[in-house]
């Protein structure tokens, strides 16, 4: 019995002893990893770096950080002194100053790399450099790709509409924007069949991406993998066709400019090269042109004055006449001459920016709010953030595209206040692309759709992966004629004829 007490006691003794001594062990390696971040301030700059904690060694304070991001809509610039530690600091009035310096610091580096075009994603990639994304997205480009995006949505809209049942406008919107990257961005010339099934493929993909690179069966990281060798082995395919079979082309898409700049550099580019950077545009152009696509229809269906008001303009403008769009009115000098549809676009992209923000890295120690932002450390710009605080914004919970309108013009106030795309020399090489999508689907919607609600109430927005209605959103197409009356289906037609 005395053994018995002596093991216990012993036993209690060794887990206190543990207990202390890990403790111990976090608390000094926490001190150490302080000292290891505050040894990064620029020792030439008389300002403190930042107040908060630095976290725990390794992880930082990453986790506190995911936490906050699910339950703040609008989370506050954050600062990333290395790759893993998040500092907190409350300067989120302040972006502009901060996006003016960074951007001015980065401008020469930026410029030193002219002709490199990194991955988003990390992928081997094409580097082609800006300049063969400017043709890309050129005035030209956008001209060639018009009548194709515009036959895309019509084809998309009479699918829609032919539908008895309610559609998720999330998920179709996905899908038409895959479309749309596939047939006009690529041209590749695809089955439907096969291109259903590539969506699906892409999809699984899409949401593996963002996995823990942890290469284990049944993991995220391997079904993304998987998926990723599937669509490769398509798009290897559609490529090997389009390379054969160069005929009746009557325009030259983004793939095209990339093989021809490649040529132009003296470089052939090999089959990789090209299945990795179709595979970045098809990105590029998928998730979060689907996200706008799906709030603007949530817009127009809750906002009908705001609708008919783009009827208005594009009747006035000759676009619209007799409920059909006039041929060969849509042309793209026409389009950016509709500056009421320009302010819903801007005010959709306004409230419901499809990306919460973006990293830069500080190469050269800059002051912001009092504090020295050292060299080495990354910041995270808060586009919501920004969108929710800037005071050139009256009622900014207000959906009211008029705000961007001559008389007020409320996002020529300031450089920085209104960035859906970015800011500085890194804003999105496809925003004219973007908002040329979102234009065309506007207009075809204001001429040749009905839609409505098919859910008692709006559903909730989630932020994660991209801003999206948490249900997709369900909403009921109908199809109008040159009258803008509804167009009744086959069977609609058939049990009004029995009756």
């Amino acid at each position: 019995m005395l053994f018995a007490s002596f093991d216990l006691v012993s036993a209690l003794a060794t887990l206190a002893a543990c207990l202390v001594s890990l403790t111990l062990l976090l608390a000094v390696s926490q001190q150490l990893w302080q000292l290891r971040w505050a040894a990064t301030r620029d020792k030439t700059c008389k300002l403190p770096i930042p107040k908060g904690s630095m976290g725990f060694p390794l992880i930082g304070e990453t986790f506190h950080w995911l936490l906050q991001v699910r339950r703040i809509p609008f989370p506050s610039l954050i600062s990333l002194p290395g790759r893993w530690t998040l500092l907190r600091i409350s300067v989120a009035e302040l972006l502009e100053e901060a996006l003016c310096q960074v951007s001015s610091l980065i401008s020469a580096e930026m410029r030193a790399q002219e002709g490199v075009f990194i991955s988003p994603l990390g992928w081997s990639g094409l580097h082609q450099g800006a300049r063969v994304f400017s043709k890309i997205f050129s005035h030209e480009a956008l001209e060639s790709y018009l009548p194709k995006i515009q036959l895309v949505i019509k084809d998309t809209l009479r699918a829609w509409s032919s539908n008895p049942e309610s559609i998720n406008v999330y998920h179709e919107t996905q899908k038409l924007t895959f479309r749309m990257a596939i047939r006009v961005l690529l041209g590749f010339r695809i089955p439907d069949e096969e291109l259903n099934r590539l969506f699906e493929v892409y999809q699984q993909f899409v949401e593996n991406v963002f996995s823990l690179p942890v290469d284990l069966p049944f993991s995220g990281y391997r079904r993304g993998i998987r998926a990723r060798e599937t669509l490769q082995k398509g798009l290897e395919k559609a490529i090997q066709e389009k390379l054969q079979n160069t005929q009746g082309k009557d325009y030259a898409d983004a793939l095209d400019i990339l093989i021809e700049s490649g040529k132009e550099h003296g470089k052939e580019l090999t089959m990789q090269e090209l299945k990795d950077g179709t595979l970045e545009l098809i990105f590029a152009a998928y998730a979060t042109t689907a996200s706008a696509s799906t709030s603007l229809i949530m817009q127009l269906l809750k906002h009908p004055r705001v609708l008919e008001k783009l009827r208005e303009e594009l009747r006035s403008k000759g676009i619209l006449h007799n409920g059909c769009i006039c041929e060969g009115s849509l042309r793209l000098d026409n389009i950016n001459s509709l500056h009421y549809l320009d302010c819903v676009i801007k005010e959709v992209l306004r409230l419901f920016t499809p990306i919460s923000g973006g990293y830069r890295t500080v190469l050269q120690t800059f002051e912001l709010d009092g504090f020295q932002i050292p060299k080495g450390w990354s910041v995270m710009y808060s586009i919501r953030d920004t969108h929710d605080t800037a005071p050139v914004f009256k009622d900014v919970d207000i959906f009211d595209p008029d705000r961007f309108g001559q008389g007020r013009s409320e996002d020529k106030d300031g450089r920085f206040h209104y960035l859906p795309f970015g800011g500085g020399v890194r804003t999105c090489l496809g925003k004219h692309l973007a908002k040329l999508f979102l234009k065309a689907l506007a207009i075809e919607l204001a001429s040749t759709s009905r839609f409505e609600l098919s859910t008692r109430t709006f559903p909730k927005i989630t932020l994660v992966p991209v801003v999206h209605p948490v249900d997709g959103l369900k909403v009921k197409f109908f199809g109008l004629d040159s009258n803008q009356n509804e167009i009744l289906t086959g069977t609609d037609a058939m049990l009004g004829a029995t009756v």
